[in-house]
This record gives structure tokens, C-alpha cells and sequence, in this order.
């Protein structure tokens, strides 16, 4: 033991002990100015505002910034916005960034998604608005024609033409609801009289 701590002691260890040191240092040195130099460490890149850029126009933008991109999908159409064109990225515009830092938009889809028109049919006018409103349609007229069952749907019409259940629109598409206005004709009466 006393021969040990003599060793610690001696000038030989002392130098080796200096020589470990100045290695760690330019060690740690080395590997900092490599990090330094391999993660681009102080500079930054001002993410461009992509909004209402079409894809090309995007693409162009994101290469001369040294960006990458990605795009996402979009189901929702933005009619505020061209078709086709960015809605959304993330990192927002004016952020700072590494280089070839990756940045995701959103474009905008060609129109509205499409939905099916639901079974309407038979059912009250007040009943077939809600069920036309929860799938993203509306009423825009509704016309009476003489049947028994008033405000009751009888038929449906997009731009003119009769449609059936099932039928897809686009979303915020209108339509125009044919209802009964609750007088019996006298074609109807003959019937129910001849069904008897």
C-alpha cells in the first residue's frame, strides 16, 4: 500500500496523469468542433410563408430556403384558399430552423369531399333538413305539391333533376325538397277509392 501511494506520488505518474488530461481535452474539443460544424450549431433558416402556394410554386420556395417538405393530405376543402394550393405547414411561417429542416403542409383538395344524400324520403320537411345538415347539405327551396301528407318529402332535386337516396354531392352542395302541402287531389281520391 505504501508502494502505491509513493507511485502516486512520483513524477512519472504526475506526467501521465498531465498527458491523460491534455488527450481529454483535445478530445473533447475535437468532438465538440465536429458537432459544431456536422449540426450547422448557430445558424438557422427562416422558415418562407407557403400559404396560397401552389405545389410547384412551394417546391421551388422550400429548395432555394434549403428545406425539405413534406405533404399531408387534406380532406377538407378551404374555399378561402386556390385548389390545390398550401392551407397549412407546420413550422408556421417566420419560425427559425436547422437547414434541411423538414417542413409539413397541408394542400388544399381539388373541391369539396362528397357525401351521400340520406334517406329523406317519407320522412317531415323539419326531419330531412336535420338529416341533410348532418352530412354537410342544406335546403336551398322547397316546393309543395298536392299530396296528403303535409311536409312530408316526397322527392328530392339537385339543379333541376330529381336525385335518390344514395346519391353523392359535394359537401355544402343544396337542394330542393319536394313536399306535400296536405290537400288530397282528386287523382288521389279516385285512386284510394279504385285501391278499395
Amino acid at each position: 500500500m505504501k508502494n502505491f501511494f509513493n507511485f502516486l506520488k512520483s513524477k512519472s505518474f504526475l506526467i501521465q496523469l498531465g498527458l491523460a488530461l491534455i488527450v481529454l481535452v483535445v478530445f473533447i474539443f475535437g468532438v465538440l468542433q465536429w458537432l459544431k460544424s456536422s449540426t450547422n450549431h448557430g445558424e438557422f433558416v427562416e422558415v418562407p410563408d407557403l400559404a396560397k402556394l401552389t405545389v410547384t410554386e412551394m417546391r421551388k420556395v422550400i429548395d432555394d430556403a434549403d428545406l425539405r417538405y413534406e405533404v399531408l393530405d387534406s380532406a377538407n376543402y378551404n374555399p378561402d384558399f386556390p385548389r390545390f394550393s398550401v392551407i397549412e405547414q407546420n413550422p408556421p411561417a417566420g419560425n427559425k430552423v436547422k437547414q434541411n429542416r423538414k417542413v409539413y403542409v397541408t394542400v388544399n383538395p381539388s373541391g369539396y369531399k362528397k357525401v351521400s344524400v340520406p334517406d329523406i324520403i317519407q320522412v317531415t320537411l323539419r326531419n330531412a333538413t336535420a338529416k341533410l345538415r348532418a352530412v354537410g347539405l342544406d335546403v336551398q327551396r322547397v316546393t309543395y305539391i298536392d299530396e296528403f301528407g303535409k311536409d312530408m318529402v316526397y322527392r328530392i332535386k339537385y339543379k333541376g333533376k330529381y336525385i335518390e337516396e344514395g346519391y353523392k354531392l359535394p359537401k355544402t352542395s343544396k337542394v330542393e325538397l319536394v313536399c306535400g302541402n296536405g290537400y288530397e287531389s282528386e287523382g288521389s281520391k279516385v285512386k284510394s277509392a279504385s285501391e278499395e
